[in-house]
């Protein structure tokens, strides 16, 4: 939090206006997710095993430690029989498999949207197509995606990538994207491939999800307004990153903090009009903490900036269901 005594941050001093993008902060998968772990930690006795983060995000995972969760890399570390959950991202066929080798009750929290990704990818592969899925390598969401069709699958990551593709139909040829990347740069992707083969096939509706695309959006309204841009999220978190990245598109600064305690004055000195957003996986808490600690730097006026309003909702696995 910002220590008002240190002179370092007298360059910051001053009012400022902060707009405020909406929507921000969770998606109706994060909110699944984390209310998943939070039932079955209140209906089973411990321990509760949670293979990797349940979201991408250090402070939720943190809290739910606090709570008796335990989080796992590898289903290696899990006990023979014990209750693990799936992370909002996914997983491959293959972690499923060796759950059940293990004799592991799994209860998955993959993202809805996440999951319909994983159908298509096996719909195509099944039809005999190549799937071309655009995403991020190493992401968790997109190994869980390769895992679904290995042997049909190939990764592109950018517009370069196109141009190496290999593949042995190219009038049978999908493509799949991860759903938290930028919509403009996907977009270019998707034209490089229509050019390359023009028989390209895709489902019947975007991958990228709503919630990623409602807050590029926001954001975008209001980036051109502000001398700066803070997203709220932590660095593995791909969405928030994506916004980073908006902001810097538009020719705006722009920093990535996890918390408050991520403010430095000098990203502050002579800055009048703070645009403010949050990843997907960022409780709105801690944009409150941000908003308390401008104020401490001199009056603050908030303007909210809603740019649609969501109203999906996900049912949880009948598992995690209090009543």
């Amino acid at each position: 939090m910002i220590d008002i005594r240190d002179p370092a941050w007298q360059v910051a001093f001053g009012p400022r206006t902060v707009l405020l993008a909406s929507p921000r902060s969770f998606c109706a998968g994060v909110e699944r997710a984390i209310e998943v772990v939070e039932n079955l930690l209140r209906l089973r006795p411990p321990p509760l095993y949670v293979r990797k983060q349940i979201v991408h995000n250090t402070h939720v995972v943190a809290d739910l430690r606090t709570r008796g969760a335990i989080f796992v890399d590898e289903l290696d570390e899990v006990p023979a029989g014990a209750t693990v959950v799936f992370s909002a991202h996914g997983v491959s066929p293959a972690v499923h498999a060796q759950a059940a080798e293990r004799g592991l009750e799994v209860i998955d929290a993959t993202c809805p949207l996440v999951a319909k990704v994983h159908t298509e990818a096996r719909r195509f592969a099944a039809r005999g197509d190549t799937v071309v899925l655009i995403g991020h390598a190493g992401h968790e969401e997109v190994e869980g995606t390769l895992g679904q069709a290995p042997g049909n699958t190939v990764l592109v990551q950018d517009v370069a990538d196109v141009a190496h593709l290999d593949v042995p139909d190219p009038a049978r040829v999908s493509y799949l994207t991860q759903t938290t990347l930028a919509v403009g740069e996907t977009t270019e992707i998707i034209e490089a491939l229509r050019r390359r083969y023009p028989a390209l096939r895709s489902a019947a509706s975007d991958d990228i999800c709503y919630a990623t695309t409602n807050r590029q959006d926001a954001l975008s309204a209001i980036t051109a307004e502000a001398d700066l841009v803070l997203v709220v999220g932590s660095a593995n978190s791909s969405n928030s990153v994506r916004l980073v990245e908006l902001a810097h598109q538009h020719g705006t600064p722009a920093h990535l903090i996890d918390d408050a305690g991520g403010l430095r004055p000098h990203w502050l000195a002579e800055t009048r009009c703070v645009a403010v957003t949050a990843g997907a996986s960022a409780p709105q808490q801690l944009v409150d903490d941000v908003l308390d600690a401008l104020r401490l730097l001199g009056p603050v006026t908030v303007a909210e900036r809603e740019s649609t309003r969501e109203t999906v909702r996900f049912s949880l696995p009948v598992p995690a269901r209090l009543s």
